[in-house]
């Protein structure tokens, strides 16, 4: 029998048996169960990933723990999907459970996605990939109108035990349109005052300088020096009363405040997110989409965001800041890397 023969024979005692060639490269470790599994996932993974998937590994290992990777199938994951839906706590932003089922497919397929790296399983054998990813549906944030954000203010800064840091957390959200996270992760050692610069620390881990005003930066000074050690250290800046770092809590008593206050804010869902969403279209409006996108750190590396030239440059992050605080800033006033020297085209010399 020749060997082009003998591959077409093994080829199809491997179909007969519902094998495939990634199968016969697995090796004989014995596969683990998922709760035995997760712990390495979880060792594995960044600070972010634990947080927003803590509780579905919770969840999926009270419903999955028992059996092995290679035992769970796509409908195991599916009916476990309905059920984290129907046993969810409705909260004011609740729109039908989608969240939820993005959360625990993600979770459940960070496990197998590792499982596959470990050699654990082969591709073909990855039930979370069967899965369908829900379709996100619209986003019912917009931009706050200026009434609006006047009345927000006006709420934090007249109710609260703390509202000197209430009253920073709200401007210095909606002067740098950074993410809730940015501003926990923010050191001591993020301060630039000599710039007028925050170091930013965000999604994926990503970091950036932002400029921000000199009045904000003054008071975030204040803030170190009043709250904190007042010397630029990797302890966390921002903080309450008794010292003590900055947890998301905060803002979750902040916007159930307002929303007392304010009924429309509780209606409505608005929640920090509404803030950045109101800077980014006011600059995108004045300044346009590349620097409405570099002010707000965006990632995404899909569509028209790729081109190289609508990357915008501190100096004109810097500007838009100016534009919509009134206040100058340092490095508003140097010259854009953009900009053209007065002399171009340059011509050749005539010989």
């Amino acid at each position: 029998m020749s060997t082009a023969e003998n591959a077409k024979a093994v080829r199809r005692l491997v179909a007969e048996l519902g094998l495939s060639l990634e199968d016969l490269q697995h090796d004989d470790r014995p596969t683990p169960t998922i709760a035995g599994y997760l712990p390495r996932v979880i060792e594995a993974s960044g600070s972010g990933a634990r947080r927003t998937y803590g509780s579905y590994w919770t969840r999926i290992v009270d419903a999955l723990g028992e059996r092995r990777l290679d035992e769970v199938t796509a409908t195991d994951i599916e009916a476990l999907i309905q059920q984290t839906i129907s046993d969810r706590v409705l909260r004011r932003t609740d729109r039908g459970g989608s969240s939820s089922r993005e959360h625990l497919l993600r979770a459940m397929r960070a496990i197998y996605s590792r499982a596959e790296a470990d050699n654990l399983i082969v591709a073909s054998r990855n039930p979370a990939a069967r899965v369908p990813k829900p379709q996100r549906p619209e986003t019912t944030r917009r931009a706050l109108s200026p009434d609006e954000l006047a009345a927000i203010n006006d709420a934090v800064a007249s109710s609260g035990n703390d509202v000197g840091l209430d009253c920073l957390l709200i401007r210095l959200h909606v002067e740098t349109a950074c993410r809730r996270g940015g501003a926990i992760a923010l050191r001591e050692i993020d301060l630039d005052p000599e710039w007028d610069l925050i170091r930013l620390k965000e999604k994926r881990d990503a970091v950036r300088w932002q400029p921000v005003s000199p009045s904000l930066m003054q008071a975030l000074l204040q803030h170190r020096a009043e709250r904190g050690s007042g010397q630029p250290t990797t302890k966390p800046l921002l903080r309450y009363l008794d010292a003590t770092p900055l947890t998301t809590r905060r803002y979750d008593h902040l916007w159930k405040r307002v929303g007392d206050r304010l009924p429309w804010v509780a209606a409505q869902g608005i929640s920090t997110h509404w803030l950045r969403h109101t800077t980014l279209t006011w600059v995108e409006r004045r300044y346009g989409y590349g620097v409405a996108r570099a002010y707000g750190g965006h990632l995404d590396s899909r569509g028209p965001a790729t081109t190289t030239y609508i990357r915008a440059t501190l100096h004109e992050i810097a500007i838009a800041l100016s534009g919509l605080t009134g206040e100058d800033h340092p490095c508003s006033r140097q010259p854009s890397p953009g900009t053209l020297p007065p002399h171009w085209p340059w011509t050749t010399p005539q010989s």
